[in-house]
């Protein structure tokens, strides 16, 4: 027999008996714009303004307000967000990096994935005056460490960009 819905328990997770660890997180997203578009935004000539700076900075605002767009969120302060966005001309597309970090008792995947997802719509909105057709892909985590679980990498790597991003490379 079907539950009603009052029946279904719906909270955040509790974690009040977790440990406060040092926790990061790096998510990734891509967007394809096309080689007139990308050209535009490489030389920051849009109708909007210079794409990149805007769009990190829409990311990083986008991680620190997830609590409010997520609803099951714990509301933290972020020790440090930071977007980072690199062009790929060969495939005309930007790539976007999402780093959350904090010393708390939950982690921050769900802040670095918002960030990059924010960063990939403030791109399509800034280039969709040059071309509507856009494709925002590949959006996931790459990495994250704290927690009882440690640290953890997607199973198709990171990539040499993530291991600069995170600081593991000399």
């Amino acid at each position: 027999m079907k539950q009603p819905h009052s029946a279904h328990k719906t909270a955040m997770a509790d974690v009040h008996e977790k440990a406060v660890t040092r926790r990061r997180a790096l998510a990734y997203g891509r967007i394809i714009v096309g080689e007139a578009a990308f050209a535009a935004v490489r030389d920051g000539k849009l109708p909007k303004g210079d794409a990149l700076p805007m769009a990190e900075l829409a990311g990083i605002l986008g991680a620190k307000a997830t609590p409010t767009l997520i609803p099951l969120c714990h509301p933290i302060s972020l020790s440090r967000a930071s977007v980072h966005t690199r062009l790929d001309e060969c495939a005309h597309a930007i790539d976007v990096y999402a780093l959350a970090e904090i010393s708390e008792r939950t982690g921050v995947e769900m802040e670095a994935l918002t960030g990059a997802t924010v960063a990939l719509l403030t791109l399509w909105d800034l280039v969709k005056p040059v071309n509507p057709a856009l494709l925002i892909d590949a959006v996931r985590l790459l990495y994250k460490s704290g927690g009882k679980h440690g640290e953890w990498r997607h199973p198709d790597g990171v990539g040499a960009v993530a291991e600069e991003i995170l600081g593991f490379n000399p």
